[in-house]
């Protein structure tokens, strides 16, 4: 991966960070992106800017250069300039990871209020965020001329109907399922460009996410 660029979106720690570090052994150089800072409905602590400076030196004791950027990929505006910024700065892309995500479970009643705005937010974030962040990549990946690669990171609840009652659990169930079919539709539209689209399903991860 000499030579190439990878913008990856929840970088600060967990499966972004790991993935970063990875692109950067492998000679990558990383456009990352990270909200560092807590969403009301989730019920564990998000990355903090602390974490993403770590992932930063991580990158950079691997040999790689990364520009790192606080932006919530629920925001177009923010994330677009977070990557027109570091494509300017390192002067192609090559590789998106789509890669932030929450998963807002509740293991307790809540009131119609607090049950919808979990699933809103969830959805905002896993699946309008991937959107966001496919959107905001695909025109330099498609002016660079030179093919490329979009990942989205869904889930093993993308693939199989589990996720409770809830409205956070259904929702990440249908956020994950609706990754797949923006893969799918994407997959077939940037065809023609030499940009391939996948996904994957990881099942639980030693993240925060899933303590």
């Amino acid at each position: 991966l000499d030579g190439r660029v990878a913008l990856i979106t929840g970088v600060a720690r967990g499966q972004g960070r790991s993935h970063a570090v990875r692109l950067a052994a492998d000679g990558a150089d990383i456009i990352g992106v990270d909200i560092c800072a807590d969403i009301a409905s989730n019920g564990y602590p998000m990355a903090s800017p602390a974490e993403l400076d770590e992932t930063v030196a991580l990158v950079e004791e691997q040999g790689g250069k990364m520009l790192a950027s606080i932006a919530d990929v629920r925001d177009f505006a923010a994330l677009k300039s977070a990557v027109d910024t570091g494509v300017g700065h390192f002067g192609r892309l090559d590789i998106v990871c789509a890669n932030a995500g929450i998963a807002a479970m509740a293991f307790q009643e809540l009131s119609d209020a607090d049950d919808l705005q979990m699933w809103t937010d969830v959805l905002d974030v896993n699946l309008v965020g991937s959107f966001h962040t496919a959107k905001a990549a695909m025109p330099h990946l498609i002016a660079g001329g030179r093919g490329g690669s979009i990942v989205f990171t869904s889930s093993t609840a993308g693939l199989r109907g589990f996720g409770g009652m809830g409205g956070g659990g259904l929702g990440y169930a249908a956020s994950k399922h609706g990754i797949v079919g923006l893969m799918r539709a994407l997959s077939n539209a940037l065809a023609p460009h030499s940009i391939r689209v996948n996904t994957v399903h990881p099942t639980a991860v030693n993240t925060m996410m899933a303590v």
